[in-house]
């Protein structure tokens, strides 16, 4: 004898809710349909968040109605009343905006040393020797960060090979990002590759106090700071505003450099901050071909500055090809295990032992 809508319905009303009530009385059950000896019909829940808890009731009313003589198959589908709620929007991070104001300098929870790294001028190699010598630290078992504060002209995303934005779950605090054993920010992280940062002064400045104070950066031996070239706002920011452990100035030989470079020291000097060491970039190219030195750039100007001003030189690093790829590539030099590396490796082992890194 064929199964009843009556014989289900009252099947349906012995399912107890979590809510209270059941099935019939709650008024849930839509499109019951009995055809022969199969019976289907649809469990609507109130709201979506009702129905997301509700599989086991139509687990039960399955297995109650199929338990009825004459009945072979039984579908049952849960739905709810109503459009899902949307998920909530992630919290809007701003980056920019007038600095706040704070009593002295300060230093980031769990930072034990911040290193300046600048230049008196732009395309002496300033940011690839900040990235590679921030991978040569971790390699030599150091907790590294490196911030990009190059805010109109940030390139550690593309020599870290990272693009991506950081996550920020409350939108004040900012997760930072991670590569070749290194934890990152940069400003670059937040703007579309391509797209200019046209900001005022204090912009910076507001900018540069949140990836020092907001970013979580955990636990780090030190944190490398590549600023931008010149002596302006950030320099002035960074240096004021943060306990800088100190400041290493990147120069090539040739004397429009230097002249550059001895103004970034005398800023370092008048901000006292002190002067940790010079790094020669672009010191000498060997010629592939034949293996001969040029000292394209001349030759010796870095190390009679650091002499003069009784700071040591912390190494001479060549013009060099694949320390241009590999950056252009995303993977710093200092990464692999050539000469370069080796080079990076050996400035990291002086800051190491002379206690600066």
């Amino acid at each position: 004898m064929a199964v009843t809508k009556d014989e289900v319905a009252q099947v349906l009303a012995r399912i107890a809710l979590p809510e209270g009530g059941d099935l019939i009385s709650r008024d849930l059950i839509r499109a019951l349909q009995v055809d022969g000896t199969a019976v289907q019909f649809v469990i609507e829940a109130p709201n979506p968040d009702i129905a997301s808890r509700m599989e086991p009731v139509r687990a039960a009313a399955e297995a109650a109605v199929r338990a009825l003589p004459g009945v072979e198959a039984v579908r049952v589908a849960l739905t709810a009343h109503g459009p899902a709620p949307k998920p909530a929007a992630p919290p809007s991070l701003k980056v920019g905006g007038h600095p706040k104001p704070q009593d002295g300098p300060t230093k980031p929870t769990g930072v034990k040393r911040i290193l300046a790294i600048g230049s008196g001028k732009g395309g002496v190699g300033k940011s690839t020797v900040s990235s590679n010598l921030a991978v040569a630290l971790a390699r030599a078992g150091r907790k590294v960060g490196l911030l990009d504060a190059d805010i109109y002209g940030p390139s550690q995303p593309r020599m870290m090979g990272v693009n991506k934005r950081p996550a920020s779950p409350d939108g004040k605090t900012i997760i930072p990002l991670h590569a070749h054993g290194v934890t990152l920010m940069s400003i670059g992280f937040m703007m579309e590759e391509g797209k200019a940062v046209v900001w005022r002064g204090p912009m910076l400045m507001g900018a540069l106090q949140q990836m020092l104070g907001q970013v979580e950066w955990g636990e780090l031996d030190v944190l490398l700071v590549d600023l931008p070239p010149g002596t302006g706002d950030v320099q002035l920011t960074l240096c004021t505003k943060s306990e800088l452990t100190g400041a290493i100035v990147v120069s090539t030989p040739q004397d429009v450099a230097l002249i550059d470079a001895r103004k970034a020291l005398d800023m370092f000097t008048t901000l006292k901050t002190p002067v940790l060491g010079l790094i020669e970039n672009m010191s000498l190219f060997v010629c592939p071909d034949c293996g001969a030195e040029h000292q394209i750039f001349g030759q010796g100007g870095v190390a009679a500055e650091a002499e003069k001003m009784g700071v040591p030189l912390l190494g001479a690093l060549p013009i060099d090809l694949d320390t241009r790829l590999s950056g252009d590539g995303g993977t710093p030099i200092a990464a692999g295990d050539g000469p370069m590396a080796q080079a990076y490796a050996r400035i990291a082992e002086g800051l190491i032992k002379g206690g600066m890194a």
